[in-house]
């Protein structure tokens, strides 16, 4: 299950008149601590400015995030299950924050819908909230892969070994005319 970290950064940025203005923007991250998520974000957004930082980190309860590949707005909605406890037989509600990027409250309550059809437990959608994330970055495996080395370099233990055995012979030989002087 993924582990959802707001990271909300600010930095400085030139207007149109000349004047500074501070931009603060937020960002969702999948990260297995504060630590990590803080190391994507500045791994992952590039602005104009050459300096941001990271002003806050707070994790973001989620059960679920439904990203499309159109919609610009993200929005968190609140949705109540309803389910039978079987010991007492009482009907018992369980509330679950999810997250679906959309044009429009209209197109994520329908997106929210599309996605849950086949969910066999009833449930009811009762706040859709817009919020200011921007974007979101999901855990890629890519990501912990090592970058591949250039062919045209070496690992370092290779290029010590071979000084290594370049400076013995040269050793050797000053040893060897040291004794024979």
């Amino acid at each position: 299950m993924a582990s959802w970290y707001l990271g909300k950064i600010r930095y400085q940025k030139e207007d149109e008149a000349g004047r500074l203005k501070t931009i603060n923007e937020t960002y969702l991250v999948d990260a297995v601590s504060y630590t990590e998520s803080e190391a994507r974000l500045y791994k992952q957004i590039v602005t104009d400015a050459s300096d941001f930082s990271v002003t806050a980190i707070s994790r973001m309860r989620l059960a679920d995030l439904f990203a499309y590949e159109d919609g610009e707005q993200w929005f968190k909605a609140k949705v109540i299950y309803f389910s039978v406890d079987e010991k007492s037989g009482k009907e018992k509600k369980i509330v679950n924050y999810m997250l679906v990027n959309s044009e429009g409250i209209q197109q994520a309550l329908d997106r929210i819908n599309e996605s849950m059809r086949n969910f066999l437990i009833p449930y009811e959608v009762t706040d859709i909230n817009l919020t200011p994330i921007l974007d979101v970055f999901p855990y890629s495996a890519d990501e912990d892969k090592e970058p591949e080395i250039p062919a045209n370099m070496r690992p370092l233990a290779e290029v010590m070994a071979e000084r290594a055995q370049v400076e013995e012979p040269a050793t050797a030989d000053a040893a060897t005319t040291a004794e024979n002087s």
